[in-house]
């Protein structure tokens, strides 16, 4: 590992980047509170929130474990904003995205390259493809067939109908598809079509090239955790779930390709006898779906990232995914499979959160269907995790006395990890 492995945690600074989620952020500190309760009650530690002091929204967390006291500020980097405004589309505006993004995935190559590393997650890419397009074709099939009746019961209706009577019956096929389309889209909270297909949307609508709303917001947290390597901490944690492990990606490549890290974060801490020294910097990718766009063509930047964080001392990289997760590709080393390893590639560490393992029989069993559930489960309690000091805790690692380099330190990688390069596309900026 990167970091001195023997350095103890009392102050901690987590910055989480969300993944495609319109809710604000809110609803991860509820998250955090309701689950971490519940893992401290399982794993026999003790666990507090409060009101969080830095400035965005976020909270405290103080936690008592292995026989050490910690304080942890916990800030969630918010995008939602950005999400919601790309969700704002009509019917028909989803429709040609679907055309568009489906067109893109398919004509780069992307798709049927994804596809040998894991097909859950193509799956679900194809997921809201496939339901969005069975709307449209029930929607379409019930109204000809309300225009065929109404057409069939027009007073005088021969062998061919009156110009009045097809104007009405065309009229009504329109009106019923589009109130069923309307009603399909009202379901969405639990069929998720229109969601899952925006959010493909927005990695596809530029090949893979960040958008500039979302490169200026990238700037912004790179300069919040940017503050925070230079404050009193003993390590910055950042944590990317889902999208936001892509993002978090080019948020650190950015403090390190600028040289904005202070002087005494380099591996060879130069400060004098006393001198305090920098806080540890650490990231944590959980549930990453990275293939997703650094396998478009204009996705440059990103590979480019992936490549110099790889390599780099100044932090420390472990990727969390797990087979369970069919919305992540589990156990893919992001870095290797999109070509771009350089010869000295040290990070990340692949490890498996092995749902199947670390939940009970019972609890597994109940969520083994909940596709979306699973995909937060990374940021939840276990209910059987092994007592061995590198099992994933995700209330451990954010809270707890030691820095993700300790934790992990001696961790052999997953023997099932995914390294082999499929990419297509392997230039970078």
């Amino acid at each position: 590992m990167a970091a001195d492995v023997t350095r103890r945690v009392n102050r901690r600074r987590v910055f989480y980047i969300p993944g495609y989620d319109p809710i604000p952020p809110r609803r991860y500190r509820e998250l955090y509170r309701r689950e971490g309760a519940a893992q401290a009650a399982l794993s026999g530690y003790d666990l507090t929130l409060g009101p969080g002091t830095a400035p965005g929204f976020g909270w405290r967390v103080w936690s008592s474990q292995d026989g050490q006291s910690t304080e942890a500020e916990i800030t969630v980097l918010p995008w939602s904003d950005i999400v919601r405004a790309s969700m704002g589309q009509s019917i028909a505006a989803t429709y040609g995205q679907l055309i568009r993004t489906a067109w893109i995935y398919a004509t780069s190559g992307a798709l049927m390259r994804l596809m040998r590393l894991r097909k859950g997650p193509v799956i679900a890419a194809l997921y809201p493809v496939a339901m969005l397009l069975a709307q449209a074709g029930l929607a379409l099939t019930a109204g000809l067939a309300a225009g065929a009746l109404v057409i069939r019961l027009w007073p005088g209706a021969g062998p061919i109908a009156g110009p009045a009577g097809l104007a009405l019956g065309l009229a009504t096929a329109l009106a019923i598809s589009l109130a069923l389309l309307r009603w399909f889209r009202s379901l969405d909270g639990r069929l998720m079509a229109y969601y899952l297909m925006h959010d493909y949307a927005f990695t596809a609508r530029d090949r893979g090239a960040t958008p500039p709303a979302l490169h200026a917001r990238l700037d912004q947290f790179a300069t919040e955790i940017d503050a925070a390597l230079h404050g009193p901490w003993d390590e910055v944690l950042v944590v990317g779930h889902s999208s936001g492990a892509h993002l978090a990606v080019s948020v650190l490549a950015r403090l390190i390709r600028e040289n904005r890290l202070p002087p005494s974060a380099l591996p060879k801490y130069p400060g004098g006898a006393g001198a305090e020294p920098p806080p540890v910097l650490s990231f944590l990718s959980l549930g990453q779906v990275v293939p997703m766009v650094s396998f478009l063509p204009r996705a440059q930047a990103l590979r480019a990232d992936l490549r110099l964080l790889s390599a780099s001392p100044v932090l420390t990289w472990i990727d969390v995914t797990a087979p369970g997760d069919g919305c992540a590709f589990a156990l893919c080393d992001p870095v290797a499979v999109t070509g771009v390893a350089p010869a000295d590639k040290r990070w990340p560490l692949v490890i498996s959160a092995a749902f199947s393992q670390t939940l009970s029989p019972a609890r597994w069993k109940a969520l083994r269907w909940r596709f979306f559930r699973l995909h937060f489960q990374y940021l939840c309690a276990f209910d059987n995790l092994p007592a061995t000091p590198g099992a994933y805790d995700y209330f451990r690692i954010t809270a707890g006395p030691t820095t993700l380099a300790a934790r992990f330190a001696g961790r052999a990688p997953s023997h099932s990890r995914i390294e082999t390069p499929v990419n297509r596309y392997r230039d970078t900026a």
